[in-house]
């Protein structure tokens, strides 16, 4: 049974947390935490083997400059693919995941078996986990069963790599579809086999469809999050993708989870953001609280 979402009150609800007052000492520990959290990524024709290393060597150091206590790591690079074992080099020891989009990334109309084969081969290559896109056309269409099973399936074919599932929230058209698709890809994944805290995410978008991530849709996919954990005491991760820009909208949305999910959820195995143009302006805002003053731009490198 579809959980009906009453939108009015959804968008109220997640303005709400727009308006928190947060002490510039928490606010420091947000930002770091929120940098913590972020997934780097290049999703680009244009990739290429240096590309993924340069990236990799800022997800590692995200800022070169000094500052105490030293600044963490982010959370995973996310690459094609065909990029995985340059990414996996490059980050080998650092803590950093390797993250892989696969399953016909973005559009996920491929057959089935190309779709898989992906997933194999990205894990193969040393993925630790898998950013997946469900087909949205057959979603819309009503065909539920056949969405699942490619989620189990899927999921299946990760062996031990962590899954993420990609909504692609922007062409899902309502809340009560988000809310449903949401309630699907959760279901779906669990019918594989049990899922350990953080094991599974769900995903707002692949950042290639506009509206990406937004409050509203966050806030959704947040409370089928929590509706799932109170039937079964498994955490769901969560991840936001498209469109976060600031550090003071990641702030938001640290807020939000903090009250929707409780402090739990605020550590990367269970929250990321899909936001790679956040990465400098929550670094920009970081070392100014540190020296006291603001950064040019071009102290820092491309995400």
């Amino acid at each position: 049974m579809r959980q009906q979402v009453d939108t009015v009150m959804v968008e109220q609800r997640a303005a709400s947390f727009t308006r928190r007052s947060i002490k510039t000492e928490s606010k420091t520990q947000g930002l770091r935490l929120a940098l913590s959290m972020i997934d780097l990524t290049t999703l680009e024709g244009k990739d290429s083997d240096e590309k993924v290393r340069s990236l990799c060597r800022k997800a590692i150091t995200p800022w070169e400059g000094e500052i105490t206590p030293p600044l963490p790591s982010v959370a995973a690079v996310c690459v094609y693919p065909s990029l995985v074992a340059i990414a996996k080099r490059a980050l080998d020891g650092s803590g950093v995941n390797v993250a892989s989009v696969a399953t016909g990334f973005p559009s996920g109309q491929f057959p089935l078996s190309v779709r898989l084969d992906d997933v194999t081969k990205a894990v193969e290559a040393g993925a630790d986990e898998i950013d997946m896109v469900i087909n949205r056309g057959a979603f819309l269409s009503g065909y539920y069963d056949e969405v699942a099973e490619e989620i189990k399936q899927v999921r299946i074919a990760c062996g031990d790599a962590h899954l993420k599932i990609i909504l692609e929230t922007g062409e899902l058209e309502t809340l009560e579809n988000v809310r449903a698709a949401s309630d699907l890809a959760i279901e779906a994944a669990a019918s594989a086999g049990p899922i350990a805290d953080g094991e599974v995410f769900i995903k707002t978008s692949t950042g290639k469809i506009s509206p990406a991530a937004t409050m509203p849709v966050t806030l959704v996919m947040l409370d089928a999050i929590q509706s799932y954990f109170d039937k079964t005491g498994v955490r769901i991760g969560m991840k936001p993708a498209g469109g976060i820009r600031t550090a003071k909208q990641s702030l938001h949305y640290l807020v939000m989870v903090k009250e929707t999910l409780g402090n739990d959820w605020l550590t990367p195995t269970l929250f990321r953001f899909g936001a790679s143009t956040l990465t400098n302006d929550v670094l920009r805002q970081l070392v100014r609280q540190h020296t006291g003053r603001y950064t040019a731009n071009f102290d820092f490198s491309e995400a």
